[in-house]
């Protein structure tokens, strides 16, 4: 086959333009810090990168509903710690009041004022909320427990389940703690102690006071094994955050010394290239016509 001065300068031609097209890659890598910048580089791991940046994606959703989770658990202790220091200090006075004997009527009057700003400080921790949730409202969360203006706490419906969140595939944690009942029937001590007076017996009220302290120990113990298994799911999505940020990573992150190393060869085959084009296409009779 004869080869021609053209057919050796389009193939030369043809060479460079690769050869730029390999550099103008390499370059766009370098810029971007990523091995493929459009699907067409390379599909597979761009299928591969969405899936890593999906799982990476719903990591980030879990941790959000995570802290979520804390909110509510640690609004709903923090209540309940408040519930606790409303019962001491009425168990303070039921105490004074019983070894007081026969109360006069000041007395008398101290207590009940005192006895009603207890109760409405626990009526007011009945309906603690977390942003504009009401946390211990069970489902009803957009209702508070305790009605105020009607004066009675809410029961049964959707006040006694539980809401949950999920904090991975599958899993979810309760967050609300039903003590409805337990607020209700506190409520219902203090409405005794104030209505009857002197005939209360408060030898008796030192007891049932002691009887709601457990109560609250019990639910403030609930809700402490179920922080520690959050932190636990914390410190789960933390590990499969970085075990996905990895493989993304590893899957689309270019290895600059490498990249760069391959740029500088390219370059090189790319100058020796020009050099031996420049010998191929030699002086024709219209250049020396000129």
């Amino acid at each position: 086959m004869r080869v021609t001065q053209s057919m050796l300068s389009n193939n030369m031609l043809r060479n460079l333009s690769t050869s730029y097209n390999k550099m103008g890659k390499l370059q766009e890598q370098i810029n971007t810090g990523k091995k493929v910048n459009r699907p067409s580089d390379d599909p597979v791991s761009v299928m591969k990168g969405l899936g890593y940046g999906m799982q990476v994606d719903k990591v980030a959703q879990y941790q959000k509903n995570l802290t979520e989770v804390n909110n509510w658990l640690d609004s709903s202790d923090d209540a309940l710690d408040g519930v606790g220091d409303v019962l001491h200090r009425a168990k303070t006075l039921a105490t004074n009041a019983a070894n007081t004997g026969v109360m006069t009527p000041e007395d008398q009057e101290k207590i009940k004022v005192e006895l009603e700003q207890l109760q409405k400080q626990l009526q007011d921790l009945a309906n603690t909320k977390v942003g504009d949730k009401y946390i211990f409202s069970g489902t009803m969360t957009d209702k508070p427990l305790y009605d105020k203006d009607a004066g009675v706490y809410g029961t049964g419906s959707g006040y006694d389940k539980n809401v949950e969140i999920e904090v991975f595939d599958g899993v979810s944690l309760r967050v609300n703690t039903t003590a409805g009942d337990m607020f209700n029937t506190i409520n219902g001590m203090f409405e005794t102690m104030k209505t009857d007076g002197e005939n209360f017996d408060f030898g008796k009220a030192i007891s049932s006071i002691d009887g709601f302290m457990d109560d609250v120990l019990t639910a403030r113990a609930d809700i402490g094994a179920r922080s520690n298994r959050a932190e636990l799911m914390n410190n789960r999505l933390d590990m499969q955050e970085g075990a996905a940020k990895k493989q993304r990573s590893e899957n689309e992150d270019v290895d600059y010394e490498k990249v760069i190393t391959e740029m500088i060869t390219q370059e090189s085959i790319h100058r020796a290239a020009l050099s031996v084009g420049a010998r191929i296409i030699q002086p024709s009779l219209v250049d020396f016509l000129r």
